[in-house]
């Protein structure tokens, strides 16, 4: 009896924990972006949802911006710039919520071939797109300007089911949803350096990744809600 007691609360501890890595339950959550100027966290939804999150995971607002299957946010100053899955992006201001719609040109988008992911690196934006085979999987790199979206580089990346990505340090972390890693790639050189395999914890539908000036990582979980690691608990 005391064995099957003991057993009981070890495995109660252990889903404790990893319940506590939860920090709220969005819906479809599919991109995630974390706003220096607010300490706050941006979050997409695949059914046109826009959140603004504390880190602790509490919901300071949620506004329907239409029937998008958004896939992806950046957290850029005053806007939030949105990936569509079908090739567009939505430039959002962050107070009124007003946005335009721009579609990218010099590049064939569908559901094999659509966007994933997206992050600010200098003035431009990284795209992922979806593949299953890694000879398709490509980085797109566009550029915002008055007359719309710019594609000036494809690279390929070879990663994957690209599922959300984002720039840190020098470094494009893209994540896979299908191989369960975080693959660190130099833009420069074109390549992976690093792969990291993702905990048990860190195992489900991940289709967005961010870092907060602590140096914590959100995933955003695509079968509902925000997941919060400390950098060891992942790297």
């Amino acid at each position: 009896m005391k064995i099957f007691l003991v057993v009981l609360l070890i495995l109660m501890a252990g889903c404790k924990s990893e319940g506590d890595k939860k920090i709220n339950k969005i819906k479809e959550a599919s991109g995630i972006s974390y706003c220096k100027d607010s300490n706050t966290l941006l979050v997409v939804g695949d059914e046109g949802d826009l959140y603004e999150i504390l880190p602790s995971g509490k919901i300071l607002s949620k506004h329907h911006l239409g029937d998008f299957d958004l896939e992806g946010v950046v957290c850029d100053g005053k806007r939030a710039i949105l990936a569509e899955e079908d090739g567009y992006l939505l430039v959002v201001d962050r107070e009124s919520f007003k946005f335009n719609r721009l579609k990218i040109d010099g590049f064939k988008f569908n559901k094999k071939r659509g966007i994933e992911g997206i992050a600010k690196v200098g003035d431009d934006f990284v795209l992922a797109i979806q593949a299953k085979k890694r000879k398709k999987a490509k980085l797109l790199i566009v550029e915002i300007d008055k007359n719309g979206v710019k594609l000036k580089r494809v690279i390929d990346s070879g990663i994957v089911d690209s599922a959300g990505v984002e720039y840190r340090d020098g470094v494009l972390f893209v994540i896979s949803d299908k191989k369960d890693k975080i693959y660190l790639f130099d833009l420069d050189k074109k390549r992976v350096i690093k792969k990291i395999k993702l905990p048990k914890s860190a195992k489900f539908a991940q289709e967005g990744i961010t870092f907060d000036k602590n140096g914590d990582i959100y995933l955003a979980n695509d079968d509902g809600g925000v997941f919060k690691f400390s950098p060891k608990e992942l790297f």
